[in-house]
C-alpha cells in the first residue's frame, strides 16, 4: 500500500490524545500538533511530529484529528478567537475528525458551521485508555458524510486497528459512544459491587475476578481494571467527573426519546456518593482525580469495609 500523504494536524495531548497522534507519528505520517501546553507534545517531535504554537498553523493541513473533554472545547479550539478558524472566519482543513466524547448538539452545531466554512466533520469516538491504544486494541465508532469518511478510514484505522464501524451520516457515532460510556458506568458500578460482596464473604479478589474473567462474563474492559480492584492502583485513565458527564448526557438522551433508563440513573446516584465521599477526605480534589474505579473505596466504605492492596501480579489482557 502506497505511503498516505495527506497532511495531518492534531489538537489535544491528554492521556489519549497523545498515545493517538503518536500511531501517526511512528507511521512515518507527517502530523503537525497543536496543545495549550506545548511541553505536553514536545516528545512527539523527537518521534517525528511537527509542533506548532497557534492553532491557525493547523488551517493548512488536509485533514485535522481533535480530541479534547467538552463541546464547548472543540467550539473554541476550531472557532475561538484563536482557533482554526480565528472568530470562525477563514479557510481550513477539507475534513476534521473529533474524536471527543461530546453531546449530540454540540455535535451538530459544529457541523453546521463547519459546511459553512467548506469543511467535513466526521465524528470518530474511541472505545479505550492509553494502555488499550498501546497494545493496538483501540475501536472506533464513525459518522459523516461517506465521502468524507472514506478519505480519512485508513488514518483512523492506524488510530483505532481493534475495529472502526461506519455507522451512518450525522451525529450516529456521538449517540453510540455515549451509549457505550454509560455502559462503562454501569458494568465498573456492578462489577465494584459483586467483588465487593464476594470478598467481604472471604473471596480474595484477585481469586474472585480471576474466576471472572475466565467466565463467559470477561472482557477485555474487566480484564484491563481487574488490577486496579486487586492492589487499589488508581492511576487515573478516565475521571470520575468525565464518567459523570457522559452518563448525564446519556440520561439526557433518554430523556429526549422516552426511553426508560433505570440502571443507568441509579448508576449516576452511585457516581455522585463518590463525589459526596471525598469532601470527607483530606485532599478532595486529589481523591476525585483518581481514576474512576476508586468508587471502589466510596462503596467499601458503605459497605464497612477496609480495603487493602492484595499486592498481586495481575495480567491486564492486553498483553502481547
Amino acid at each position: 500500500m502506497a505511503k498516505n500523504t495527506q497532511r495531518i494536524g492534531w489538537i489535544g495531548m491528554g492521556r489519549m490524545g497523545y498515545a493517538m497522534a503518536e500511531r501517526l507519528v511512528s507511521a512515518g505520517l507527517d502530523v503537525s500538533i497543536w496543545n495549550r501546553t506545548r511541553a505536553k507534545a514536545d516528545p512527539l517531535a523527537a518521534k517525528g511530529g511537527k509542533v506548532v504554537d497557534k492553532l491557525s498553523d493547523l488551517a493548512s493541513v488536509d485533514v485535522l484529528f481533535s480530541i479534547v473533554s467538552t463541546g464547548k472545547d472543540v467550539k473554541e479550539v476550531y472557532f475561538g478567537p484563536n482557533g482554526v478558524f480565528p472568530n470562525g472566519k477563514g479557510k481550513g482543513p477539507a475534513v476534521f475528525v473529533d474524536c471527543s466524547t461530546i453531546a449530540v448538539e454540540d455535535s451538530s452545531d459544529i457541523r453546521e458551521k463547519l459546511k459553512g466554512l467548506g469543511s467535513d466533520f466526521v465524528a470518530a469516538p474511541i472505545s479505550g485508555n492509553a494502555k488499550v491504544i498501546k497494545a493496538g486494541k483501540l475501536s472506533a465508532v464513525t459518522s459523516g458524510p461517506e465521502a468524507a469518511y472514506k478519505k480519512v478510514a485508513e488514518l483512523i484505522e492506524i488510530i483505532a486497528p481493534a475495529g472502526v464501524a461506519y455507522v451512518g451520516e450525522g451525529e450516529l457515532a456521538r449517540v453510540c459512544k455515549i451509549a457505550h460510556n454509560v455502559m462503562l458506568g454501569v458494568v465498573i458500578e456492578n462489577l465494584i459491587e459483586i467483588t465487593l460482596l464476594a470478598n467481604k464473604m472471604g473471596v480474595p479478589r484477585e481469586a474472585f475476578l480471576k474466576f471472572m474473567n475466565n467466565s463467559v462474563m470477561g472482557s477485555m474492559f474487566t480484564r484491563y481494571k481487574a488490577p486496579a480492584l486487586v492492589n487499589l492502583d488508581w492511576t487515573t485513565t478516565f475521571t470520575p467527573e468525565l464518567l459523570r458527564k457522559d452518563i448525564d448526557l446519556g440520561l439526557e438522551l433518554g430523556r429526549e426519546y422516552d426511553v426508560p433508563m433505570p440502571v443507568t440513573a441509579a448508576t449516576r446516584e452511585v457516581i455522585q456518593n463518590h463525589f459526596g465521599a471525598a469532601m470527607l477526605q483530606k485532599d478532595p480534589k486529589a481523591y476525585i482525580e483518581k481514576d474512576f474505579a476508586a468508587m471502589m473505596e466510596t462503596m467499601a466504605l458503605a459497605a464497612g469495609m477496609k480495603l487493602e492492596s492484595e499486592n498481586k501480579n495481575v495480567p491486564t489482557g492486553l498483553e502481547h
